[in-house]
């Protein structure tokens, strides 16, 4: 029998009743023909009360055994998921990670996939199990403890079975009904896109776009596993959704596809720092080891030997930036006159495959958002993407802006 995996998110597997509407899609699929892998989330903000009780708990706590209790979340589910499908006579039973065993790595609370073995499963299959129910979001390590993906890992998780048991197609159930043009809550032009390439997916992924984790799309990518995203409250045909696929599988596409924002971000400058060989490594090398996550990178060459270096990173991590600056200079690694942090700002791209083949994109780009008085602070490009930082009170305003401008409210 051909393979079909699904994934529900914490909000289509909120409530017993939804459980039973998600359970009915999965039976229609096994009426199909198809054998069915589940994965489930935890029930919506059920993860979240786990986090708070060991945070509460201890404030500084064992990864191991936060790995331990958030995991229980997607455990429950998936055992509700299997006894509903059992009351609709469809033969099905839950996973826990470990029973596959998806193998991670001992990297508790961001463990990355290493093997899923088949065997188990397609053995179940073979007697005539219909549905599998496995636990997302969790694994099991080396030394044989229970380990989990990071947030939104659920995404991960069914990707990398599809790839392992070579899916036809992975279903990802949100409440959204696909992939839109840019957010439809800051433009009411924006448009569903019926399929987006797995690069420019990636891209809207890691510039904010919330609706699929990146790891998930990274691997996808990796392994051609052609992803569908559809809505959890809608009926859908075989043509709802999105497709998120290959290039090649896109007749014809627009120079861009999406407008995507981030809108937590701050613009940090070290001031004055001496221009020399290795200046760079000596900055990035302490904001990486404070776990910084660093993006946008500008530096300003002055004629004294002196330099700006700038760089965005989220809000949240200027302090542990600041930080390890001072004691990155503190132990004579660096030297730099000031710190100066604008946590003001926001970034907006727009991102699309066809800028490949295009010219003058930056320039349509920079004129809208001129025409709207938007001064622009950092800019930085790749082969399909050009994302600026600007001040944050101007973001709806920009990307409404740019979604115009690109006349992405059309097919």
């Amino acid at each position: 029998m051909p393979v079909l995996v699904m994934k529900f998110g914490g909000t289509s597997v909120a409530t017993l009743d939804r459980i039973a509407r998600a359970a009915k899609r999965v039976g229609r699929e096994v009426a199909n023909g198809y054998d069915v892998i589940v994965i489930v989330s935890a029930m919506a903000g059920k993860t979240n009360e786990l986090v708070s009780w060991v945070e509460e708990t201890s404030p500084l706590f064992d990864a191991r055994e936060y790995d331990a209790v958030v995991s229980s979340g997607e455990q429950i589910t998936a055992g509700l998921m299997a006894l509903t499908l059992q009351e609709m006579d469809v033969p099905a039973r839950s996973w826990a990670g470990w029973q596959v065993p998806l193998k991670t790595t001992s990297a508790h609370s961001s463990a990355r996939i290493e093997e899923i073995p088949t065997d188990n499963i397609m053995a179940k299959f073979g007697e005539g199990m219909k549905v599998a129910v496995v636990a997302g979001f969790q694994g099991i390590s080396p030394e044989g403890r229970i380990t989990t993906l990071g947030r939104g890992g659920s995404d991960t998780t069914a990707v990398a079975f599809a790839a392992a048991f070579e899916a036809d197609r992975c279903d990802i159930y949100t409440d959204v009904d696909g992939v839109y043009t840019t957010d439809p809550r800051i433009s009411t032009k924006a448009r569903k896109l019926d399929r987006i390439a797995f690069e420019e997916m990636l891209e809207l992924a890691s510039l904010g776009a919330k609706v699929l984790q990146t790891r998930s799309v990274e691997l996808a990518m990796r392994y051609n596993v052609r992803l569908r995203v559809l809505s959890s409250f809608e009926d859908n045909n075989e043509n709802a959704g999105t497709l998120v696929c290959a290039e090649e599988d896109i007749m014809e596409s627009k120079v861009v596809s999406g407008v995507a924002y981030s809108r937590d971000e701050a613009k940090v400058t070290l001031i004055s720092v001496a221009d020399r060989p290795g200046i760079a490594a000596a900055i990035f090398g302490p904001l990486a080891e404070a776990g910084v996550n660093v993006d946008m990178i500008v530096q300003n060459i002055s004629e004294d030997g002196r330099t700006d270096m700038t760089f965005s990173c989220p809000v949240d991590q200027v302090a542990r930036a600041d930080d390890a600056m001072e004691k990155a200079k503190a132990r004579g690694e660096i030297n730099y006159h000031d710190l100066v942090a604008d946590k003001d700002v926001c970034k907006v791209s727009v991102v699309g495959i066809g800028m490949r083949s295009h010219a003058g994109v930056a320039s349509q780009m920079f004129t809208a958002l001129k025409n709207e008085g938007i001064n622009i602070k950092v800019i930085t490009t790749s082969e399909i993407k050009i994302s600026v930082l600007i001040d944050r009170k101007y973001m709806e305003l920009a990307v409404q802006a740019l979604h115009d401008a690109f006349g992405l409210e059309t097919a």
